[in-house]
């Protein structure tokens, strides 16, 4: 979940820092954003763009925000910095506001995704979205011992 929740201000190309916002445990964190995956998430940014400008075009293109964002930061909702890194391919009604808007993909989407990718690269382990996670946080803590 923490991933599909990406938010394009989430990511820091020129810090190199993934901003996770409520993630485990309710609590925000950051992460390290690898350098090798910067060009591909660039040109989904471009495509999130697109999708996002279409929509605004049809009289679309906000995203839900607690209340208390969308009181503080007026009209936000529309703003491409609050837009989803990975938005659904459909509209669909908000069922707390009625409100039509684009939410983020499913999570069974993402749980797919990973099957197949470690599918095509033969591993024989058992991966789930969740394996790369602590792969990260292993990686990075064997980096700085």
């Amino acid at each position: 979940m923490e991933c599909i929740r990406l938010k394009v201000q989430d990511l820091d190309f020129e810090k190199n820092i993934i901003y996770v916002r409520a993630g485990k445990g309710n609590k925000d964190r950051t992460t390290l954003f690898p350098k090798s995956i910067q060009s591909e998430l660039k040109n989904q940014l471009d495509l999130v763009k697109r999708i996002h400008e279409q929509d605004l075009d049809i009289g679309y293109g906000s995203v839900y925000l607690p209340n208390a964002l969308a009181r503080k930061y007026k009209n936000s909702e529309k703003d491409f910095r609050w837009q989803y890194v990975f938005p659904s391919k459909k509209l669909s009604t908000d069922p707390r506001s009625g409100i039509v808007r684009r939410h983020h993909v499913l999570e069974s989407g993402l749980q797919k995704a990973v099957k197949v990718a470690v599918n095509r690269a033969q591993i024989t382990k058992r991966v789930s979205a969740h394996t790369f996670r602590h792969y990260v946080e292993s990686d990075i803590m064997g980096s700085v011992s």
